[in-house]
């Protein structure tokens, strides 16, 4: 036996070809017109236009690794907490925040100056509140 004697055990089926007249009439199963009657059609998935209806994403497209904080302005500590003591616990007690893990960053006032001399504790404040609370004889620590 030779190389060129060697034959396959079984023969590949060849796809039968169609829209090309013939046997089965000019259109050959296909239909008249339209996007499936022509050579080479294929049909856009459906995932294509549910895309394409979204509206464009815009900005920074990751989330950031730190949550940002919960902000309090000073000026909601003054009409709502009685004590002159602020932590975690009386803003709770007062009812500005729920129950979360999230810091809370204490705000100054836009306009104006302290009246009361505030102890904040536990809590971040920003750099303009830390003047205006040591200035009217409170303490942050």
């Amino acid at each position: 036996m030779q190389l060129h004697q060697l034959q396959p055990r079984y023969k590949n089926k060849t796809k039968k070809r169609i829209g090309r007249g013939g046997k089965r009439g000019t259109y050959s199963g296909r239909g008249q017109k339209g996007q499936k009657s022509r050579a080479g059609h294929r049909i856009r998935p459906a995932e294509r236009d549910l895309i394409q209806r979204l509206p464009k994403l815009r900005g920074f497209k990751f989330k950031p690794l730190k949550s940002k904080p919960l902000i309090i302005n000073i000026g909601n500590l003054a009409a709502k907490v009685k004590s002159n003591i602020i932590n975690r616990q009386t803003l709770l007690e007062a009812g500005l925040i729920g129950k979360s893990d999230r810091k809370i960053k204490i705000l100054g006032p836009k306009k104006g100056e302290i009246k009361q001399a505030f102890q904040i504790e536990g809590l971040e404040v920003s750099k303009k509140l830390r003047k205006a609370i040591e200035a009217s004889g409170g303490r942050v620590s």
